[in-house]
């Protein structure tokens, strides 16, 4: 648009850092470098597509007016990023006490004498510029097997792999106590066998001495027995 126009605009053409299923904004904005007071609109090609803010307003002299142009989140990328979709900004002159509300569709009719003024504005697609991925300084002795990353920027899988299985040193652990606690229990168990059998044997001799006499003896084991009966009984349940 020519310097001696009623409004200029920034940028010339509307740029979107495109990305599939996000909405994104861009801005443009109007200078008003006359005396007078400027209502302006905006239209587009593509008006379900594109949402704008504010569509219609009125810019004082020697003043600027931002407008948001937001595009509708995509599901889909048009080849090679290019677009078609076109703007269009109208300015007339107003009076003084104009505002958005008294902007009519009428104030923009080429047939109405006024002078009108378009300018035209494409759209145009481009990458999102990423910030560049901070480089991580390996530091001797602090790295861990997961944090390891191979030059082509995978994960070095061998110390991922033992990373990933060193949970499971807990549980051999306790494996390893619960055969050792068996195998004591078991050797507990043998022991009072033993025992038992050793008893029963010295009960059997004295019932054949005849030691009636020592009947006191004789009960005594007979409650160490039946003691080591039970003892018995709860470690088999507990093996």
């Amino acid at each position: 648009m020519s310097s001696d126009g009623l409004l200029s605009v920034e940028p010339q053409d509307l740029r979107f850092e495109f990305e599939l299923n996000k909405q994104i904004s861009c801005t443009m904005q109007l200078g008003n470098k006359s005396d007078d007071f400027v209502a302006f609109k905006v239209k587009t090609t593509n008006p379900k597509k594109y949402c704008v803010r504010p569509n219609t307003g009125v810019v004082s002299p020697h003043s600027t007016f931002d407008v948001v142009v937001t595009m509708q989140a995509q599901r889909e990328a048009p080849p090679d990023l290019q677009c078609r979709d076109k703007f269009l900004l109208q300015s007339v002159v107003a009076s003084a006490t104009a505002t958005a509300k008294d902007i009519t569709p009428d104030m923009f009719n080429k047939d109405s004498g006024s002078r009108i003024e378009e300018t035209k504005l494409k759209v145009v697609f481009v990458p999102p510029a990423h910030p560049p991925s901070p480089i991580r300084e390996e530091i001797e002795g602090d790295a861990s097997p997961v944090d390891s990353v191979a030059d082509n920027g995978s994960y070095n899988m061998t110390e991922f792999r033992s990373a990933s299985k060193a949970p499971a040193e807990p549980q051999n652990d306790l494996s390893e106590t619960r055969a050792q606690l068996i195998s004591k229990l078991s050797k507990d168990k043998m022991s009072i066998l033993q025992e038992n059998d050793h008893l029963r044997r010295e009960m059997d001799l004295l019932r054949r001495q005849g030691m009636r006499g020592r009947g006191g003896i004789s009960f005594v084991f007979v409650v160490i027995v039946g003691l080591l009966g039970m003892l018995m009984g709860y470690i088999l349940k507990k093996t």
